[in-house]
Parts: structure tokens; C-alpha cells; sequence
């Protein structure tokens, strides 16, 4: 385990994130630079024998008036999730960065189906404790769920025809507004 500290270690977790299968840009040094100065960003990296990264964990610090700092990791961590070393890795990564900055708690909010048992209980017993009971959405910072919409191999046709008729309007009003889409491909 080692923390990202210089432009090479920089540019080794941009490169990781990039192609994991896991990325999420909340998880980004770029998206981190859009939460500051409220927020300082850490990156925990996981290794394996041959100083590979095979997980990270991108954990935002803020200071809170009178209680201390929190941390927080939105949309971590990046990595294989039912391998309980890596999950180690990054969980004592993140004691190190509590004792740093005096922190009084870790809030992490990955993006997991609820159901995954083999999840919950790596993460149960390297002592998180998992928040089932939010009742709307003031009781979390990001939605619990998230929908994706899978357009790998359809044309642009068949994706306006699986919408609603007032999403094809509005998408085409974007248009006509001046709004455009980049492939990044």
C-alpha cells in the first residue's frame, strides 16, 4: 500500500483508473481538483507483489468547525471488490490518513449493488458498519442507485426510439440549443 504523492504516482493512478472496469470520475484527481479548496484530496493505492496497483481509494479530507476533519470517498473504491487484501490495503491506508489528519470518521459511498452479501461481509469485518436505513436522499450525499443505460452496439435510431416521447423532444431541444456530444473514442 502507498499513497499517491508525485506527477509518476499521479500519472500511474490516472492511468489505472482509466482502465479498470470500476472507474467512476468522482474517483478522479480532476474531479477532486473541481471539490477544491474545501476538500484536500489523498489517493490510497493497493499493490501487489510486484508494486502493481490493483485498487485505489480517492479519499477527500474537510475540515468541520469544532468536531475535526471527515473524510470521505465518493464512489470507491476502484478495484476488484470481493478481494478482501486489496479491501485491506485500502482500509489501512485510510487509518493512516485518520491519524494524519485527526479524523473522526470515513464515509465511503461505493457503487455496489445492496445485495452483494460477498461485499458486505469483507467490509463488515474489516469494521465498517453499513447504513441500510436512509430514508430519502437528505440521509446520503450520492443516490444509493444508479441506472446506466447500456448503448454498446446500437445506433443512435434505436437508443431515441427506447426513450419516452418528451425525453426525445427535450434531447432534441438540446440540440437546438447548442448543446453537443463528444465521443471520447
Amino acid at each position: 500500500m502507498r499513497f499517491v504523492t508525485d506527477e509518476e504516482s499521479k500519472k500511474q493512478y490516472k492511468e489505472f483508473l482509466e482502465n479498470h472496469e470500476r472507474c467512476n470520475f468522482q474517483q478522479s484527481l480532476e474531479w477532486a481538483k473541481v471539490k477544491e479548496p474545501n476538500w484536500k484530496p489523498e489517493v490510497i493505492l493497493a499493490e501487489d507483489e510486484k508494486s502493481n496497483i490493483i485498487g485505489s481509494l480517492c479519499v477527500w479530507i474537510r475540515k468541520m468547525p469544532i468536531f475535526g476533519n471527515i473524510m470521505y470517498a465518493s464512489r470507491g473504491p476502484v478495484c476488484d471488490i470481493h478481494n478482501q487484501e486489496v479491501l485491506n490495503q485500502l482500509t489501512e491506508g485510510a487509518k493512516e490518513l485518520a491519524k494524519k489528519y485527526n479524523a473522526i470518521v470515513l464515509r465511503m459511498e461505493p457503487d455496489i449493488l445492496s445485495s452483494d452479501q460477498e461485499f458486505r461481509k469483507i467490509v463488515t469485518d474489516l469494521g465498517y458498519k453499513i447504513k441500510d436505513d436512509a430514508k430519502d436522499f437528505k440521509d446520503e450525499i450520492q443516490p444509493r442507485y444508479v441506472f446506466r443505460l447500456d448503448i454498446k452496439g446500437k445506433t443512435q435510431d434505436e437508443i431515441m426510439a427506447g426513450f419516452k416521447q418528451k425525453w426525445r423532444y427535450n434531447i432534441r431541444l438540446a440540440s437546438k440549443k447548442g448543446v453537443t456530444i463528444k465521443d471520447r473514442n
